[in-house]
């Protein structure tokens, strides 16, 4: 049949390989159980690069891959060819997840997504990068941990658009918040153990950012044995040494003994 070839597994199982070769380019379609299945996955691809079929519509039936779908629609609407789910629009791009649901990015991020395939687990959206599991909102500055529309906002309230200008970070630094008091914008520093322990109020997030470091140090030196999170604040030396000096502790840090 066309666009078949039967082939085998590595324990000789018998399977049939389904391909089409599209503007010179020949496209892999994947491998299948039957000599069916396969020339029905072709003739679905063959069928989909002469229609007008816009990415999202993806027939509930289909035998065809959705990435296949949604790589061969793009090939034949952009005149590239990605082997990862994405479709091109002029100043930005879509990587499916699954039909009718996608991420939104800048064009400039295009390398990086159509050489590395975007996997979604536990809520979370991830890329394998140098053999780890990265959380690709760390591309955008955002924390591990950091909680959306307190630490970090998406601007048009979709939280699927991951455009550079949709991300606003609102606290840069661990354990640090953001508050209101008596009428004025200061700033809590919290540590976590075994529930939050507050280390205090300050003008800057800055003071903030290094009285979380400087209260690690302490209940380290106390004997805690959790791994916190250290602040990167970007000052120099002299200043950082000036404030942590300085910084005022809460009484709950500095008399808190580990059991």
């Amino acid at each position: 049949m066309k666009g078949v070839y039967p082939t085998s597994k590595k324990d000789g199982t018998e399977s049939f390989r389904a391909s089409i070769t599209f503007r010179g380019k020949h496209i892999s379609l994947g491998s299948y159980t039957s000599m069916e299945t396969a020339a029905k996955v072709y003739q679905e691809a063959a069928a989909l690069i002469r229609s007008e079929q816009e990415p999202d519509d993806y027939p509930e039936d289909a035998l065809l891959p959705f990435e296949k779908h949604i790589s061969l629609v793009n090939f034949r609407d952009n005149g590239v060819y990605f082997a990862n789910p994405i479709y091109l629009r002029p100043r930005f791009f879509r990587y499916y997840l699954r039909p009718e649901e996608f991420l939104l990015f800048d064009i400039e991020e295009l390398f990086y997504y159509s050489s590395h395939k975007i996997s979604f687990r536990g809520g979370h959206v991830f890329v394998a990068d140098y053999g780890s599991q990265i959380n690709i909102k760390s591309r955008y500055g955002i924390r591990p941990f950091a909680v959306k529309d307190r630490d970090y906002l998406f601007c048009n309230g979709d939280d699927h658009d991951y455009r550079f200008g949709n991300i606003e970070i609102v606290n840069p630094y661990y354990g640090v918040r953001r508050i209101t008091k008596n009428e004025k914008v200061c700033y809590k520093a919290l540590i976590h153990v075994r529930g939050d322990m507050k280390i205090g109020v300050y003008e800057t997030e800055l003071e903030a950012a290094i009285a979380y470091n400087k209260a690690a140090d302490i209940l380290k030196k106390k004997g805690v044995a959790k791994q916190f999170p250290i602040n990167e604040p970007e000052c120099s030396p002299k200043e950082y040494s000036e404030i942590y000096v300085r910084v005022s502790i809460s009484e709950g840090i500095l008399r808190y003994r580990s059991s």
